[in-house]
């Protein structure tokens, strides 16, 4: 992961326009974290699959206003957090018009992420944290390289800066999302390490 460090004086509207101007290479993808700017390489083969198979289930069980999206930007300003999950879950709505702001991530109904070996400590960690203070509503973590094995959490229910409800399941096994989702989520066949 490469880091381009950014003076702590500057202000929000700095670094997204850096971000915006930013030339990342082909696939990767420009983060902000804590004053960074952070690229993330392309992810792997089983990593790819994992999401085609997360963002078909969902795609059928929403309706056509709300949107499944791979590569969209939600920023967190007052953290000065900016965000590309892996996937994320948003009315088409705001995705209308000529403004060409990453998403606040308060308006995101789900955020998933898959880990990689790069970015399994921060996708547990710090997004965990950006997510719940946003607030995130919905946060699937599918998590390739936890400690007891592969394993799926959905947190919920966000308050004060921490999920109040977290339901974590080892690959193989069935995960409930709730309502606007009404759905159940099938691991069954995710690629392990």
């Amino acid at each position: 992961m490469a880091v381009m460090a950014i003076e702590s004086d500057q202000q929000w509207s700095y670094l997204l326009d850096t971000w915006r101007e930013l030339d990342a290479p082909e696939g990767w993808r420009a983060e902000i974290e804590g004053g960074l700017i952070q690229l993330v390489p392309p992810p792997g083969k089983p990593h790819n699959f994992i999401a085609e198979k997360v963002h078909r289930a969902l795609v059928r069980h929403l309706p056509d206003e709300v949107g499944v999206y791979q590569t969209l930007g939600m920023q967190i300003a007052r953290l000065e957090k900016l965000y590309i999950p892996d996937l994320v879950v948003v009315d088409a709505a705001l995705l209308t018009g000529e403004n060409d702001d990453p998403v606040d991530a308060a308006d995101i109904l789900l955020a998933v992420e898959i880990t990689s070996r790069s970015t399994a400590r921060q996708d547990r960690t710090k997004k965990l944290w950006g997510y719940a203070h946003a607030p995130v509503p919905l946060y699937l973590l599918i998590d390739r390289f936890d400690e007891p094995g592969p394993t799926v959490t959905l947190y919920s229910e966000p308050s004060d800066g921490a999920y109040g409800q977290s339901v974590r399941v080892p690959f193989g096994k069935p995960v409930e999302l709730p309502e606007p989702f009404g759905m159940t989520l099938d691991t069954t066949g995710f690629p392990l390490p």
